[in-house]
């Protein structure tokens, strides 16, 4: 993973199409290497994860990182950001002129994104936690590229749709896979 899981997580994000504007962000606590650390996730609200970043502290500055990074790697400005009642996103939010776009909102809210760290956990009970900030970092965001890929929702769709959709989903990934 760590060779040519970067390559790939590229070029699949390459052939991802455009976010829609509505993102959700959120923070979880992580214990790596012993030491507690913060996930910060932002989530459109179609499900798929925009970025991950992992960071030491739970503060003005780690959203202001997190928030910088979505806006130079997404292409486009957020129609709204919902994100929990953490009082850091409003402050990032105030310096990066996303005021008027920022909703604070309660737990309803920012289910999207609650929901998408369940896989998460998932993956870090299946790897007897993470080793270290750099190493989580790297696994995270190529599986979350991973993840998007093969994020097909099969409760909200008939079989001949999935079916289609698999195959989709199987040719990106071959397509990735090969130019890594």
């Amino acid at each position: 993973m760590n060779k040519f899981g970067p390559l790939i997580a590229a070029n699949l994000r390459r052939r991802r199409g455009p976010p829609t504007g509505r993102w959700h962000l959120d923070e979880m606590v992580v214990k790596i290497g012993g030491k507690r650390m913060y996930l910060w996730r932002a989530v459109e609200d179609e499900g798929e994860v925009l970025d991950v970043l992992v960071q030491k502290r739970r503060n003005k500055d780690a959203a202001m990182n997190l928030l910088r990074k979505l806006l130079r790697n997404q292409g486009i400005h957020p129609e709204t950001i919902t994100t929990d009642k953490l009082s850091s996103y409003r402050a990032a939010a105030k310096i990066l002129g996303l005021t008027s776009r920022h909703r604070p909102g309660g737990m309803r809210e920012s289910n999207r994104v609650e929901n998408s760290h369940l896989v998460i956990r998932r993956r870090e009970r299946k790897q007897q936690k993470f080793k270290s900030q750099g190493s989580a970092q790297r696994f995270l965001a190529s599986h979350s590229a991973v993840y998007n890929t093969f994020n097909i929702q099969p409760h909200l769709i008939s079989r001949s749709t999935l079916r289609i959709l698999r195959a989709q989903a199987d040719r990106v990934w071959e397509a990735a896979t090969v130019a890594a």
